[in-house]
C-alpha cells in the first residue's frame, strides 16, 4: 500500500492555489499527512536593474518581506478550518518550478499537490510553464488541481471515491496503475481502467503478423486489437484487488486523450491517474501529448505520476 507522509502545497495567495490546499488537507487528513504549503519569490527580470550595472541583487526578499510573506501564508491556512492535519510553511527564492522540485526532494514529498494556471497568454494556452515543468521532472506524484474545480471545504478525509485509471501498458502506465489501485483499495473506491486503441489501432507485433494489409480487413484488425487488450486488462488486475474495491474495464478506441475525458466525465470521476511518458520530440517537450491534454482538459483533478 502507499504511504503519503508528505504532501508539498505550493501557493500564490490565488483561488488556484487555494482549491489545491483543499485537496492537500483531505488528503492529508485521510493519510495522517504532513502539508508543507510554499511559497517562490520569483527574481526581479534582469530588464529592471540598472543600465550598466555587473551585478544582480543578493536577494530578492528582505527579512521583513519574508515576515509579512509568512504571516500571510498562516492566514491563507487558517481559512480552512476543522482540519487535524500538520501544516508547516516554506518560502523560497528563485525560478519558481526549480524551487518546488527542490523542495520536494529536501522534505523529501510524498505528493505534490498544484493549482493548474498561468499568467501569459501563451502559457494559459499551454498549461502553465511551471506545472509543466514540475510534471515532467517531479520526483514524486503530482495532483493537478484544475481551476474549473469546486472547492471541497470542508475537507473530507475520504476524497477519491471514482478512480479512473488509463493503461496503454507501458511501463509507466503500469506503475500508474500500481498507485491506482492501493488509492482505490486504501478508500474502498470504484476504480475504472480504461485502454484507449487508437485508429489505426498501435497493437503488438504479433497482431500486426495476424492481420493481412487493406482497409477490407480494418475490422478484423481492431477486432484483434480489442481482444488483446482485453485480456490484458483483465490480467493486470490481481484478484486481491478486486477483493477489496469495485473494478471495471473500459475498452475505447479513437484519440486517446478524448477517450480518456470521455470515460472520465461518464464515470462522474473524482480523480484520473496516469503514467508520464513521451514517444517523439514534440511529446517529450509537453511531456507526453496524450497526459498534456489530459491534464490541461479535466474537469476533474489528474494525478501523473513519472516513473524514473
Amino acid at each position: 500500500m502507499i504511504k503519503i507522509r508528505h504532501i508539498l502545497c505550493p501557493i500564490d495567495f490565488s483561488d488556484f492555489s487555494r482549491r489545491a490546499f483543499d485537496h492537500a488537507l483531505a488528503i492529508a487528513n485521510w493519510y495522517e499527512s504532513t502539508v508543507t504549503l510554499l511559497h517562490v519569490g520569483t527574481a526581479a527580470p534582469v530588464v529592471a536593474y540598472a543600465p550598466g550595472s555587473t551585478t544582480l541583487p543578493s536577494a530578492v526578499l528582505t527579512p521583513a518581506d519574508r515576515e509579512t510573506l509568512l504571516a500571510s501564508m498562516k492566514r491563507f491556512a487558517q481559512s480552512e478550518a476543522g482540519t487535524s492535519a500538520s501544516i508547516e510553511f516554506a518560502i523560497a527564492e528563485g525560478h519558481t518550478a526549480n524551487e518546488i522540485l527542490a523542495t520536494a526532494k529536501v522534505l523529501p514529498a510524498d505528493l505534490i499537490v498544484m493549482g493548474t494556471h498561468g499568467r501569459s497568454g501563451f502559457e494559459r494556452l499551454v498549461l502553465g510553464s511551471v506545472t509543466e515543468k514540475v510534471l515532467r521532472k517531479a520526483p514524486c506524484p503530482v495532483l493537478s488541481v484544475p481551476r474549473a474545480i469546486p472547492d471541497v471545504v470542508p475537507a473530507s478525509p475520504v476524497l477519491f471515491t471514482r478512480i479512473l485509471c488509463a493503461v496503454d501498458f507501458s511501463d509507466c502506465s503500469m506503475h500508474a496503475l500500481n498507485y491506482a489501485m492501493s488509492l482505490a483499495q486504501e478508500a474502498d473506491a470504484h476504480l475504472t481502467v480504461t485502454h484507449v486503441i487508437e485508429l489505426p489501432p498501435e497493437v503488438p507485433r504479433e497482431v500486426h503478423e495476424n492481420v493481412r494489409a487493406g482497409p477490407s480487413n480494418r475490422r478484423e484488425y481492431i477486432a484483434l486489437a480489442e481482444e488483446y487488450s482485453r485480456a490484458r486488462l483483465r490480467d493486470a488486475i490481481p484478484e486481491a484487488v478486486r477483493a477489496y474495491c469495485t473494478v471495471d474495464t473500459v475498452l475505447a478506441s479513437g484519440k486517446p486523450y478524448r477517450e480518456i475525458l470521455r470515460v472520465a466525465a461518464e464515470q462522474k470521476s473524482d480523480v484520473i491517474v496516469i503514467g508520464i511518458h513521451g514517444r517523439g520530440a514534440a511529446d517529450l517537450m509537453f511531456f507526453g501529448s496524450t497526459t498534456h491534454h489530459v491534464v490541461r482538459q479535466a474537469a476533474c483533478p489528474v494525478l501523473t505520476l513519472r516513473l524514473e
